[in-house]
């Protein structure tokens, strides 16, 4: 029975197998579940929609059919089939995500052969998406709403609105849609300027009111809230609006208002007491309350009064239109309401009442009694009166109107005198009496005249009429002037007088009487360089010194001063005279001497006894000279600590009494400037002179001590030793040795060392430190030595710095020792190859390592080089992964290699390590060796072999062949042992079923395979290798998957935060499975729509990570889908994959990310500056992203910047807004505005954003205008009465502190007073005159000015009175008694004094009006052009504003102009004109101060002396110019000890000439022979030269004189006059200097002497003498003459500018030949001969020239008469018709007494034009050729002469020359030109003639000829004259 069951069995797996079930087709992004997410609702997802189309295979092909599990499915959905294998799910009902969020549903597919009631099952998860589709729902609250007025900003209601959506569909916010009034919409809030605001808390609405309302101005307000969801940016958005309506309960809080109040009321002047004038009517402002109102009255008005009822104005007085407070015939009303409350609020209002006129007054005159002027005798028409008294006011007024205020004037007096002005006044006038006929105004005839005025009324009926009577007195004027006593006065004083002492007076006396006379003379002194200096009493004239005297009292400066005395009558008011006042200044003891030099310096040498020349300290005194205040002692007083000076008290010479010790002196500032051989001993030297007292003064004297080499170097210790290192590098320091020199200064205490012997070329020494080094190339190694050296003994030397015998020295031994060095490196054994086991334990030592070193004391180190090591595997590749290296270690000290981590062969077999060792105790690094050492690895048997699979699975048919492959296993050992044998574990039933080949692991079917027996086969696979001890492993073969996944308990919410990097864990997630190996094995998956890419799962261990970046404000939160599967890898293909699902829930947690973002706004917040500070200015709002329930979406607002002023502040309203409210009131501070709002969230690190909010505020007007000029009211300007119509008189200016239109100032003037005569500009406030001025008529004119601003509503304004004074014409400008003022101040005085110039005289009469003259302002109009002085306009005193230099400029002239219009600037002007006596020419003379050093003309004066020159013979002056003056410019010369010289005799022996070969006179500089030279000295002189001037100024020179002979000296001729050419020698000799490069002095200038023995005035000879620059050397003259011949093109414009007509050796040959003695007789024999040889050829001479005269007078007498001229040729002896003959011998009716002296001297061919000597009869005769034709060529200097006749001519007068210089025998090496030498009948000889000494120059016209030369080129036979060159150097 057994086999039919097994039988069965295998049928029925048969049967399984022939039969696939079906499978669903999911995407792997389901991960094996179906999810859908489907919107709600009819709009989402409409009923009827297929919301998924379900596919399904079947590997049968057979038809499926699907269906839905469970009645909810059923009901929800509906399966639609689509062909075989698809259906479409549709939606059979609404979703509704309020009612269910969603559904897990099962979908099941069978194709009806797997058994009934059996399918495929397929989970379906429907999750339901939110759309907006419910509207918020206002929650009941009361919609009628009580709020008082004026409450402050509070929380008046909370609402709340749910929405059941969900997200920000749900998130309800609220705003105010519209606020509706009595009258609409307000126009607040249609500008956005709400009283009301609602923000959004925590889901509710919390309105709040934002301001203080007022009831008057509404008294209610209907609101809108609006409701609405968050879903502007994601669909439709829902709302929902409740309405609030918000009474407001009034308060008495309103003052009354006026609602009738007439402008103007016009009253008659006569209306009666109790007539009613107006009536005004108020009420209250409040409109819920009224209380009653009460009228009244300002209590300062006399005339009316008010019901306080009713508010009836009414008359209580009779009126007076001409009553001062009636203005203009108005009065002003101020009514005050007042509302009967307890507050008493009350308003004010202003009502203009017009009085009208009534003839009901007389004129009448503001004096009432007489009144009484005067007058000058004898004033001219039109002068007016002066009235007298203060009470006396020349004003008539009637103050009705028009006609009735028009009235007359007139005057009546006794001789009809006077008349009246104005005749006609309207209202009122000043008037003034003027004088009529000047003709009977005389003081003597006429004392007083009385008069009577009369003002009557104009009109016809009724005029009234008003007289008053006036004296008027005749005043005496002043008509002579004061007389002094004497012309002039004269006093002696002492020039130390002091400051009170009388000195003299003078006495005036003047013929008038009273003050106008005598008795009124006052004394003044005129301003003047002394004026200060003096005082004068006014009254007696008693003249004293004064307190400026202080420095002008000096008879040093000036011995006698001159100052002005003044004496004016009339008090000093009137005429004026003036006196000269002389002062003698009487000599004191008053000055100091003063030595010639700020200081005096010497040097010495230390140890000795002399100065190097006498020294002596001079000083003077400025006091009288030859007195005792002038004689001077001189003494030392303090520096001479050891006594080693004296001075002599007279001279002042200094002398050394004790030789001087450098080293004991102190060292000074000289060390540190280079200067240490040098010490200064500091003398005070004083000079006191002989008065009484005596004066003293000190200097110092600075004696330099000069060191002296007096001290040997010392070492510091007796002997030095060191040991050093045979290996010591070069250069390498081994000791220092040092030596000491007590010296006092370098080089003397400086020392050098070195070694003198022992070195053997090892070492060497520093020769300034004295350290001692291994020499460079050298080594120390005894080895390397020869012979073997480790020792050596050195001597050193020390040697200070003194020169030649004065160097001193000193010696020391030194011993140097040679030690050993370890330097030779260790040398390793080899390491070999060692092999090993890889299982052997840790601390086996596998080998040791030894290393030797052949030095002494090694200490050898050994390690492994791990980076040079490597380790490979058994396939010889390299081993990466590991440091295989590591497992082994090498003891450092013995070498020993061990073992120390567990070796793996199956990872390296083998290793080589790199060994390296050193010798640690080596004298150098890097004394090392190394080596390799190679370990093999043998293997061991360690490792299992491993299958290739985890495990395997695989199918098989039932009833397969015996022998059906089933599948083949694989494993693999790491070990070398890799030969493995494979079994199979199980029970035997299924074992028999299968057959494994143990060889090849290939599994086959071995038996029958029954399914209905054995559905699965489960077996264990077993692998065992060959290894000794064998080793296995086991994989499972088949399984079963049964069991679904399950997760576990697992929290289904997470949260993140929203910052969370990628890859940040969220939490894990479990599911196991109860299957075993692939079945089960979990792997997790997540949908990926609903983790939208934010999330993922790790498929192994079911950790939730972030993979993109989170935004909570994008979603706050995500439900995820997790899957759990098993068999996944494997399975999930095949459909043999399990799973389950898991949602969770994961929340964003919100992180401050977000910056807040304020609302937008635009324009400017506007308000006044009178804003209530408790009303908010505005309301700022901002919104931030984050969570509002977190303190990240908190926002807090705060002033950032432009609140400097603290006016404002921010408080928060809510967390998304606050309120900009003003901190103080804003009266003052009206402007522009920029705050900078901040808002900053409250999160851990907030972020921060920033607003400008533009508040404007504006200004009110609550500020009248404020005139600033005048600032007075009733301000007085003078006007002259010619002032022309159209001019500007003045103008007013007024400022008002409110701002914009409220600060705008326009200008008026009102119609009250004389406001006809004047305009005024309304922007600018100048009054400009419109009517012409009669100041007869109307002295004083009156205006009112009102200043009104512009300000809106209500301008404001204010009043100023302003009087015209009409001034009578200027007809004097001021005048200056002088037109020139002096003035002395020192130069560059930093007093800064003021100077007071003199003041001016006004001829014209004072105005009577004016108690004082208008000022008069002075102005620099000339002369100030460089700024240098300031003049104060008013005060008159002149201020010197920068430093002046007297040598720049010694005086300034500038030119002051008076004027009494200080308003406007004159023109500068260019000259001083004496005839305006408006202009002052003021003379700053500057005072000299010695600022100024003298300077030499040239640094360096060369002179040169000849050695026959006598004792005291001047040599050279050397000339110093000092810019200063007076004694400042006072200088004096001194040569600088001492002398260089270089003197040498002809033998060559240096001379020795005294120390002082040269003195100088100190006040001229020339320079003075000192001794006496002798003939053969030779060489020069190189001295130093110093001037000084009194301060001790001073500057130098190089002086160089030169030794030379009188042969040595050139002498040139010039056409110039001595004394002439003396003014431009220096420029001579300096340019003959530059241009020949030799140093040119001038020895001597001479008037030019004849051959003959004649003086020639108009000649110079100059000897100069030329010395070289190079070697100083006096050059000889022919060495001169050749210079000058090489330098003869550059010389020539200078030898032209002066006229230089030769140049010659100064000494002739006779004095050469004397100069011998030995010569003498031959020098007479000679001259007898020559003086014989001269009297035959004068004889020959004089016969040959007289025929000469007789032949040419022969050929004259056939000669054509001069002038004549024929066309017909001429024959050769002819004469050409020129008046060119005026030559001695070229003409024989010449006249030689007639021959000018300057012609004799002359080259004739020296200027074109002259005569080319060809029209001579002697040329022409040699030519053989006749004169040309014409004569009419412009160039006198050409010749028609044939070609060949111009050749011949030319040779012959070059053949002439030739022998001319022949038979001259001072002319010698003369070379003829090359184009002389062309010519080719001059002989060769000719062109190099030498004859006799000397040097011929050839710079003339050859030789006196002209040359011709053919142009051989032309046609014509025309020659060309060449002009001749000549250098004016030489005359032949």
């Amino acid at each position: 029975m057994a086999w039919p069951a097994r039988f069965v069995l295998l049928a029925l797996v048969a049967l399984a197998a022939a039969n696939q079930p079906p499978r669903f087709e999911v995407t792997d992004e389901s991960g094996g579940e179906i999810v859908l997410k489907l919107k709600e609702g009819a709009e989402g997802t409409p009923v009827g929609s297929v919301i998924y189309r379900i596919k399904a295979s079947d590997a049968d092909g057979d038809a499926l059919e699907f269906g839905l599990q469970g009645h909810v499915a059923n009901e929800l959905l509906r399966i639609q089939p689509v062909g075989r294998n698809e259906a479409d799910l549709q939606l059979i009902k609404e979703l509704d995500r309020e009612t269910e969020e969603e559904y897990s549903l099962v979908l099941t597919v069978t194709d009806g052969k797997i058994g009934a009631g059996q399918a495929i099952r397929q989970s379906l998860l429907i999750i339901v998406e939110d759309v907006n589709d419910n509207r918020p729902v206002f929650q009941p609250f009361a919609n009628t709403l009580m709020l008082r007025e004026n409450a402050p900003p509070a929380v008046i209601l909370t609402v709340e609105a749910t929405d059941r959506d969900q997200g920000v569909y749900g998130q309800v916010v609220y705003s105010l849609e519209g606020i509706e009034g009595e009258d609409g919409i307000d126009e607040e809030t249609a500008a956005g300027g709400m009283p009301f605001s609602i923000t959004t808390v925590g889901g509710k609405g919390i309105l709040r009111c934002l301001m203080p309302l007022d009831y008057e101005r509404r008294s209610w307000y209907q609101l809108r809230i609006l409701a609405k969801d968050q879903a502007s940016d994601q669909g439709r958005i829902n709302t929902a609006t409740a309405g609030l309506l918000v009474r407001l309960i009034d308060e008495d809080d309103q003052g009354p208002e006026f609602i009738t109040v007439p402008s103007v009321t016009r009253v008659a002047e006569d209306a009666q007491p109790g007539t009613s004038v107006l009536r005004v009517k108020a009420i209250d402002g409040d409109r819920g309350v009224n209380q009653r109102i009460i009228y009244s009255l300002d209590p300062s008005n006399p005339y009316f009064a008010i019901d306080p009822k009713d508010g009836v104005v009414y008359l209580i007085q009779q009126l007076d239109r001409e009553d001062p407070n009636v203005v203009n015939g108005a009065l002003m009303l101020i009514i005050t309401a007042t509302e009967d409350s307890p507050l008493r609020p009350s308003v004010t209002t202003e009502v203009t009442i017009l009085v009208l006129d009534v003839n009901d007054q007389a004129p009448a005159f503001r004096t009432s009694g007489p009144y009484v002027a005067e007058v000058d005798e004898n004033s001219p028409a039109n002068v007016p009166v002066t009235f007298l008294g203060s009470e006396s006011l020349p004003e008539v007024y009637d103050y009705d109107q028009g006609k009735n205020g028009t009235f007359y004037l007139s005057i009546h007096c006794e001789d009809d005198l006077f008349d009246i002005s104005p005749d006609v006044v309207v209202n009122e006038a000043v008037f003034s009496i003027r004088v009529k006929s000047h003709l009977a105004l005389d003081y003597e005839e006429l004392r007083s005249t009385n008069c009577t005025i009369t003002a009557k009324e104009a009109v016809a009926k009724q005029a009234k009429t008003t007289t008053v009577p006036l004296l008027i007195r005749i005043r005496d004027v002043n008509d002579h002037i004061p007389q002094f006593s004497r012309p002039s006065y004269q006093v002696q004083v002492r020039e130390n007088a002091a400051a009170g002492t009388i000195i003299g007076s003078v006495v005036a006396t003047d013929a008038d009487s009273g003050q106008l006379g005598t008795d009124g003379i006052r004394y003044s002194l005129l301003p003047g360089s002394i004026a200060d200096a003096l005082e004068i009493d006014p009254l007696s004239g008693a003249v004293s010194i004064g307190r400026g005297a202080s420095g002008l009292l000096d008879r040093e400066k000036v011995s006698q001063l001159i100052v002005m005395v003044e004496a004016r009558d009339s008090l000093g008011l009137g005429n004026r005279n003036t006196v000269q006042f002389s002062l003698e200044l009487v000599d004191v003891n008053d000055n100091a001497p003063v030595f010639i030099q700020s200081h005096f310096e010497i040097y010495i040498n230390e140890n000795e006894l002399n100065f190097p020349y006498a020294f002596t300290v001079e000083a003077f005194d400025r006091d009288l000279n030859d007195s005792d205040n002038s004689r001077i002692r001189y003494s030392i007083i303090d520096g001479d600590l050891r006594s080693n000076f004296s001075i002599h008290r007279v001279t002042g010479e200094l002398s050394v009494v004790h030789p001087l010790d450098f080293e004991l002196l102190a060292p000074s500032v000289l060390d540190a400037k280079g200067l240490g051989h040098v010490r200064p001993i500091n003398l005070t030297v004083r000079a006191t002179d002989m008065g009484t007292p005596p004066l003293y003064t000190d200097t110092r004297v600075v004696i330099f001590v000069h060191d002296v080499n007096d001290f040997a170097p010392t070492f510091t210790r007796p002997s030095y030793s060191v040991a050093v290192a045979e290996d010591a590098a070069p250069d390498s320091s081994m000791l220092q040795v040092q030596a000491l020199d007590m010296d006092g200064s370098s080089p003397n205490n400086v020392v050098a060392y070195r070694i003198q012997s022992g070195a053997r070329d090892k070492f060497v020494i520093d020769s300034t430190t004295g350290i001692v080094s291994v020499a460079l190339g050298a080594t120390l190694d005894p080895d390397q030595t020869h012979p073997r050296t480790v020792r050596y003994q050195l001597e050193i030397l020390a040697l200070d710095g003194g020169v030649g015998s004065h160097q001193l020295h000193a010696s020391v031994t030194v011993m140097i020792s040679v030690a050993d060095v370890n330097n030779k490196p260790p040398v390793l054994a080899e390491p070999g190859v060692v092999r090993v086991q890889e299982n052997v334990p840790v601390g086996v030592v596998l080998t040791h390592l030894i290393a030797t070193d052949p030095d002494e004391r090694p200490i050898i180190r050994y390690w492994i080089d791990h980076a040079a090591s490597e380790g490979r595997n058994e396939m010889g590749f390299l081993v990466r992964d590991e440091n295989v290296t590591s497992w082994f270690e090498i003891n450092t000290n013995d070498g020993r290699i061990r073992v120390v981590r567990q070796m793996d062969r199956e990872k390296a077999e083998t290793i080589r390590l790199a060994i390296r060792t050193e010798d640690v105790a080596a004298a150098t690094i890097g004394q090392t060796a190394s080596g390799t050492m190679t370990i093999i690895l043998e293997d061991v048997n360690d490792h299992d072999p491993i299958f290739i699979q985890p495990f395997y699975r695989r199918s098989v048919a039932e009833n397969s062949k015996r022998g059906a492959a089933i599948l083949t296993l694989s494993a693999d050992d790491a070990d070398l042992n890799r030969s493995i044998t494979y079994s199979l574990d199980g029970p035997a039933e299924l074992l028999e079923l299968i057959h494994l080949n143990s060889e090849t692991g290939e599994v086959v079917v071995s038996g029958k395979i029954d399914r209905e027996r054995f559905a699965w086969i489960n077996l264990t696979a077993k692998a065992s290798d060959s290894g000794m001890p064998r080793r296995s492993s086991f994989v499972p073969v088949l399984d079963e998957n049964d069991n679904n996944p399950q997760f576990a308990s697992v929290p289904s919410n997470f949260s993140v935060q929203e910052n969370s990097p990628p890859g940040t864990v969220i939490g894990t997630v479990q599911a196991f499975d109860v299957d075993v190996g692939d079945f089960g094995h979990v792997t997790y998956l997540m949908d990926r729509r609903s983790s939208k890419g934010r999330f993922s799962v790790d498929p192994e261990t079911g950790v939730i990570m972030v993979t993109e970046p989170l935004d909570r404000e994008e979603q706050q939160s995500y439900t995820l889908i997790l899957e759990a599967w098993d068999n996944y890898r494997v399975g999930y293909a095949a459909g043999e994959s399990r799973n389950a699902f898991q949602q969770v829930t994961v929340q964003v947690m919100d992180e401050n990310d977000e910056t807040p973002v304020f609302e937008a706004r635009s324009g400017c917040v506007s308000v006044t500056e009178f804003h209530d500070a408790r009303v908010p200015l505005t309301t700022i709002h901002a919104s931030d992203r984050d969570d509002p329930t977190t303190p990240n979406g908190h926002i807090v607002f705060s002033i950032q910047e432009g609140n400097e002023k603290g006016l404002f502040s921010v408080n928060n309203i809510d967390h998304s807004s606050a309120r900009l409210s003003a901190v103080q009131p804003l009266v003052g501070h009206h402007g522009n505005y920029t705050l900078r709002i901040r808002a900053q969230d409250r999160g851990p690190v907030p972020n921060v954003a920033f607003q400008d909010v533009e508040l404007c505020v504006s200004d009110y007007n609550d500020h009248a205008p404020v005139f600033v000029r005048p600032e007075q009211n009733n301000t007085t300007f003078r006007v002259y009465e010619n002032t022309t119509v159209g001019s500007i008189i003045t103008s007013v200016s007024a400022i008002d502190e409110d701002a914009g239109l409220n600060s705008q100032v326009r200008y008026s003037i009102r119609p009250v007073g004389h406001w006809k005569w004047f305009e005024i500009d309304s922007v600018t406030g100048e009054i400009t005159l419109i009517q012409p001025l009669d100041r007869e008529k109307q002295k004083l004119l009156q205006i009112r000015i009102e200043a009104r601003d512009s300000g809106i509503p209500t301008w404001l304004s204010t009043d100023l009175d302003l009087t015209i004074y009409v001034r009578n014409i200027n007809d004097h400008q001021p005048q200056f008694p002088m037109d020139v003022f002096q003035i002395n101040i020192t130069e560059h005085d930093p007093s800064n004094e003021a100077i007071q110039l003199p003041e001016t005289v006004d001829l014209d009469e004072p105005d009577e009006l004016l108690s004082t003259r208008d000022p008069v302002c002075y102005y620099i109009v000339g002369g100030n052009q460089q700024g240098a002085f300031s003049l104060d306009r008013i005060q008159h005193t002149l201020t010197v504003e920068k430093a002046l230099d007297r040598e720049e400029q010694a005086s300034h002239i500038i030119v002051v102009r008076a004027s009494e219009n200080c308003d406007l600037d004159p023109e500068v002007i260019d000259s001083f004109d004496p005839a305006d006596d408006s202009l002052l020419k003021v003379v700053v003379n500057l005072r000299d101060i010695n600022d100024n050093p003298p300077t030499f003309e040239r640094k360096v004066f060369t002179a040169g002396l000849t050695t026959d020159a006598n004792f005291g013979s001047e040599v050279v002056r050397v000339i110093a110019t000092d810019p200063d003056v007076g004694v400042n410019a006072k200088l004096s010369y001194y040569i600088r000890k001492p002398v260089k010289s270089t003197l040498l005799s002809r033998n060559g022996q240096e001379e020795q000439i005294g120390a002082n070969p040269f003195v100088i006179d100190r006040e001229s500089g020339i320079v003075s022979l000192n001794f006496d030279p002798q003939r053969d000295m030779k060489g020069y002189f190189d001295m130093e030269v110093y001037v000084n001037d009194s301060d001790g100024y001073n500057d130098n020179a190089r002086v160089l004189v030169y030794l030379l002979r009188h042969d040595q000296r050139v002498k040139f001729v010039l056409r110039q006059h001595p004394q002439f050419l003396r003014t431009r020698i220096d420029q001579f000799k300096e340019a003959l200097g530059n241009i020949t490069g030799a140093i040119v002095n001038v020895d001597e200038l001479k008037v030019h002497s004849n051959e003959d023995g004649q003086l020639d005035k108009t000649r110079t000879d100059a000897y100069l003498h030329f010395v070289n620059a190079k070697d100083n050397s006096v050059m000889e003259v022919d060495a001169v003459l050749r210079l000058i011949d090489a330098n003869v093109e550059s010389l020539d414009q200078l030898f032209k500018d002066y006229n230089v007509l030769d140049t010659s050796a100064a000494e002739p040959l006779g004095d050469a030949l004397t100069s011998n003695p030995q010569n003498f007789s031959l020098l007479w024999a000679s001259g007898t001969a020559v003086f014989l040889a001269m009297i035959l050829l004068l004889v020959l001479g004089l016969c040959v020239s007289q025929r000469f005269v007789l032949m040419r007078k022969l050929k004259a007498a056939s000669a054509t008469a001069f002038g004549s001229q024929s066309n017909v040729n001429r024959t050769s002896n002819q004469v050409p018709n020129t008046n060119q003959h005026t030559v001695e011998g070229s003409n024989p009716v010449w006249r030689s007494e007639l021959e000018p002296e300057w012609f004799k001297h002359d080259d004739i061919y020296s200027r074109s034009g002259e005569s080319d000597g060809l029209d001579s009869l002697d040329v022409n005769a040699i030519l053989g050729n006749a004169p040309p034709t014409s004569r009419n060529s412009s160039d006198a200097n050409t010749a028609s002469l044939k070609s060949t006749t111009t050749e011949a001519f030319n040779r012959s007068i070059l053949q002439r020359n030739a022998n001319s210089i022949r038979s001259n025998k001072s002319i010698g090496n003369v070379t003829l030109s090359e184009k002389e030498c062309e010519i080719g009948e001059v002989k060769e000889e000719d062109c190099e003639v030498t004859v006799g000494k000397g040097l011929y120059q050839r710079n003339v016209y050859h030789f006196g000829y002209p040359v011709f030369q053919h142009d051989k080129g032309s046609t014509s036979s025309s020659t060309t004259f060449l002009s001749p060159r000549k250098l004016e150097t030489t005359e032949l």
